[in-house]
């Protein structure tokens, strides 16, 4: 058995209150994981070139308030 087999037939084994824990906890983890992976993104650069274009949107007049 593999260690993600091993991993659902766990979770597929949890309590209601047990599996509710074990979602709030998984999506604090991505949620954790998607922070960390934008702030290496932001650091390399691979998101300026979205920034700019957004910029260029807006002194283009291309955008509205929210």
């Amino acid at each position: 058995m593999t260690k993600l087999e091993q991993i659902e037939k766990s979770v597929a084994a949890l309590s209601p209150e047990e599996l509710k824990a074990f979602a709030a906890w998984f999506e604090a983890l991505k949620a954790d994981m998607w922070d960390r992976q934008i702030e290496t993104d932001v650091k390399a650069g691979r998101l300026d070139k979205f920034a700019e274009a957004a910029l260029a949107d807006h002194r283009a007049g291309r955008t509205r308030p929210l």
